[in-house]
């Protein structure tokens, strides 16, 4: 069947998103059984209502893959669901299977290609989308189902309603993005994922996901930054920035990386109450912004936390892949972006066996993931994908290419990341419900995963957290308050809030004005003569804690006026320094009042008369024996 162009009746341009299309506006093939026996008045009249009209039907959505995915998933989802849908986690209950798809490694196709066996013999309508499809239009899995191409997401419910027909439907061309204020039905409703982008500038020998996104195409900073507004407006607590190359952004239309993030971060509360998170990006885009990402890493209200795949420690390896940078270039990136923003986490990835790849070559590899023992690597097998140049190279044999991966997963997951953590006193921000469905997950400013044991109501809020023990994978942690409680008491810890929008700083040993405390700063605590931002944490919430448990005593309570001073001046001497604030430490005694003086004084005088009398009653006790 040829693929169909979008047909429009009259003037020949884009419909509304959603608009539902007259048959013949719409490419489509009609599905004919000279077999089938025609159906009489009565059985047509016990046919279910549900099969004729449309929007009463039940889809299941089934994704692969990336973020991106993901994300146009949500979006298909949300204009079924406009459209009176119902989506259902049952495949066996559903009307009709959309499976979004993935064709980055095989395994991913495979598993598609199983769901796809199991709905046809189901006899369940199938429509297929993602990247398989637009970028192997061809395959036999994909005969006899219909298909929504990437950039046709927003034809989801015309391509539906024509299969649920019977009709056979291809939507694959498309020249203009798909419009990013689509109804949207999130997978977490406190987690937008937002694409800044599709296609790439690479050309990597073995990626075919270029073959379905295609070139770059950037969405406008208005639009994204709009969007930004948008969704925190919906009660969203972390965005993240989804693109086959975060990087590359804006060169097609003129502007780069960092003046879209600046855009987005201005859009972020001022309260810390919604974070950003920055998308996977390669190294030759952003080796020219370095000082400007790190910039925006440090601010309060994004993760210090970026994923950049290097795929080998090899430069003869990184040529044959056509990566179009060196591994020097991939340390410079990950030495400046460790330098400059305390605490930051980088996250890599390794594709193991890629052909020409020899001993040495893999040597390499392994010493540069030894060398910065990164928290987070994600290890694949070479998987030669259809129509790649890597698909001709000659291959290495794939017992060498599963040694080669066991090996590089036994040094990983020897790495200890998170030691050292245990008793810091991190602020978490909390969107999801772990698979074991008794701890909730939060991550740190660094984007350290912590488990927690709390309510389901703490889902969306952000909360100061003691670390109670580690993991190989995650830390786990114990809520000492949530952070609106804790401003209650103590608006000194963290010093998140601020009166305006959050905006980035510019110097990294100045203090930062959106979020109102000393930005961490990027020569280090001991060069600037001040305390790390987590010491003065720490100190902070040690009086939070005493003062809890002052509260249970007769003298916590006539003291607590003055623990709340003591407090006020324990702040004022971390934003003076260190120094000042053992001063005020040691002072404060000394400078107590006549009410607080009395208060002790009475406090005295009664424990002295409660003693005098119960030694007289002891003498009149025994007199009287």
């Amino acid at each position: 069947m040829e693929d169909i162009e979008d047909l429009l009746i009259g003037n020949g341009s884009g419909s509304p998103p959603g608009f539902r299309l007259p048959l013949n506006a719409v490419g489509v093939n009609l599905k004919k059984n000279k077999n089938k026996p025609k159906l009489h008045a009565k059985q047509l009249s016990e046919t279910p209502i549900s099969s004729k009209i449309p929007g009463t039907q039940t889809i299941y959505i089934k994704t692969f893959g990336c973020s991106h995915n993901q994300s146009d998933s949500e979006y298909m989802a949300g204009q079924l669901s406009s459209f009176g849908y119902s989506l259902s986690d049952s495949p066996e209950e559903a009307d009709l299977w959309l499976i979004n798809t993935c064709t980055v490694k095989s395994p991913s196709q495979s598993a598609m290609d199983t769901l796809i066996s199991k709905g046809k013999s189901a006899k369940k309508p199938l429509v297929v989308a993602g990247c398989v499809p637009q970028g192997s239009r061809n395959v036999k899995e994909l005969e006899g189902v219909s298909i929504v191409g990437v950039q046709q997401i927003d034809r989801v419910v015309e391509v539906v309603e024509e299969t649920l027909k019977g009709h056979e439907v291809r939507l694959l061309n498309r020249k203009t993005l798909p419009a990013l204020d689509l109804p949207k039905v999130r997978k977490n409703k406190f987690v937008e994922i937002l694409p800044i982008n599709v296609g790439c500038l690479g050309a990597c020998t073995y990626c075919k996901t270029k073959h379905a996104r295609g070139h770059l195409g950037s969405y406008t900073v208005d639009s994204l930054a709009g969007r930004v507004k948008t969704v925190i407006d919906d009660g969203v607590k972390e965005i993240w920035l989804s693109s086959e190359d975060t990087g590359a952004y804006g060169r097609d239309i003129g502007v780069n990386l960092p003046i879209l993030l600046n855009a987005i971060v201005a859009e972020l509360p001022s309260d810390g109450s919604t974070m950003l998170r920055i998308g996977m990006t390669n190294p030759p885009f952003i080796l020219e912004h370095l000082k400007e990402i790190a910039e925006v890493l440090r601010h309060p209200c994004v993760y210090s936390f970026l994923h950049v795949p290097v795929q080998s420690g090899s430069d003869a390896i990184l040529t044959a892949m056509n990566r179009e940078y060196t591994v020097n270039e991939f340390r410079t990136v990950v030495d400046t972006l460790t330098e400059l923003v305390p605490g930051m986490q980088i996250a890599t990835d390794i594709i193991c066996g890629f052909p020409g790849e020899t001993d040495k070559d893999f040597s390499q590899t392994v010493n540069l993931i030894k060398a910065y023992k990164f928290a987070q690597v994600h290890i694949s097998q070479f998987y030669p994908r259809p129509g790649t140049p890597a698909a001709r190279m000659k291959k290495v044999p794939s017992n060498i290419v599963k040694q080669r991966s066991r090996e590089l997963t036994s040094v990983f997951e020897a790495f200890t990341p998170y030691n050292g953590m245990e008793g810091r006193v991190e602020r978490i921000w909390i969107t999801d419900i772990a698979t074991d469905g008794i701890h909730l997950v939060g991550h740190t400013k660094a984007y350290v995963q912590v488990l927690i044991v709390a309510q389901e109501s703490m889902l969306g809020t952000s909360a100061i957290v003691k670390i109670t023990s580690v993991g190989r994978w995650s830390v786990f942690g114990e809520v000492i308050e949530t952070l609106n409680q804790i401003n209650q008491k103590s608006k000194s810890v963290e010093k998140i809030l601020s009166e305006e929008k959050c905006s980035p700083c510019s110097d990294p040993c100045d203090s930062c004005a959106c979020s109102g405390e000393s930005e961490p700063c990027a020569c280090g605590p001991e060069s600037c003569g001040g305390q790390s931002t987590l010491e003065q944490s720490d100190v902070l919430q040690n009086e939070v804690l005493r003062e809890d448990q002052n509260r249970r005593n007769l003298i916590g309570w006539l003291l607590r006026k003055r623990k709340n001073q003591a407090q006020k001046m324990v702040e004022n001497g971390i934003a003076s320094g260190s120094q000042k604030k053992q001063e005020w430490a040691k002072r404060a005694p000394e400078e107590w009042g006549v009410v607080d003086r009395a208060l002790l004084g009475g406090l005295i005088v009664s424990v002295f008369t409660t003693v005098a009398l119960l030694i007289h009653l002891g003498f009149k006790t025994m007199s009287s024996k």
